[in-house]
């Protein structure tokens, strides 16, 4: 992907993002307004790594963060509650996100150290370990916060349905997963030469 076009699909994004910042504060919702201002703030990481770590990964990989942070940040508007299948849309999304950096992390220390090797099996077996691994992370930060908020009387800030909706999220988050695994491993070939790169930079 062209970096002018990233970069204008990124502030397209950011723009959405903080339209719906605004809309939180309007309407005076709470979980809206926090979901969206932390997006927003972790839409900006790729740009900073980039300018502060020297680390030029794909101009695609803002797009994705960008796009990640958008769904579930408009989710929060209503989507959530509102189109069944939405949650499983952002689950798949942000996973196959998560499963992204696993891979290419470990392929990138792959190439680095000579005394290491992940055959392509294990990095298989990985990739879905550590995806999973987050999703069940995420879902006890959304108990924990949900159970929280309740108790000091709170809105939510993260929506849990129960364990029948955890279960599925789970679910979709090894679709994502597995999709990386299966067919997106090649298209990260330029972001595992960029952190391979950087990795032998920094021994140097």
């Amino acid at each position: 992907m062209d970096e002018s076009v990233s970069r204008n699909l990124v502030r397209a994004l950011q723009a959405g993002i903080a339209a719906t910042l605004v809309f939180g504060l309007a309407t005076q919702n709470v979980s809206v307004v926090v979901n969206a201002a932390l997006g927003l703030l972790v839409t900006f990481v790729p740009a900073v790594v980039r300018r502060d770590f020297s680390l030029r990964l794909s101009p695609g990989v803002s797009v994705w963060v960008g796009a990640a942070v958008f769904l579930h940040t408009v989710g929060m508007t209503g989507p959530y509650h509102t189109v069944w299948w939405y949650d499983h849309l952002t689950h798949a999304f942000s996973a196959a996100l998560v499963a992204a950096a696993g891979y290419t992390t470990a392929r990138a220390l792959d190439y680095h150290r000579e005394d290491l090797y992940f055959p392509r099996p294990f990095l298989a077996v990985f990739i879905l370990l550590v995806t999973m691994a987050f999703g069940v992370l995420w879902e006890v930060v959304e108990f924990v916060g949900r159970e929280a908020a309740f108790a000091t009387n709170l809105d939510p800030v993260l929506v849990q349905y129960g364990i029948d909706d955890t279960l599925l999220d789970l679910v979709f988050d090894a679709v994502g997963a597995v999709l990386v695994a299966t067919v997106g491993a090649r298209h990260l070939r330029p972001d595992v030469a960029a952190l391979t790169a950087w990795l032998d930079s920094a021994d140097d």
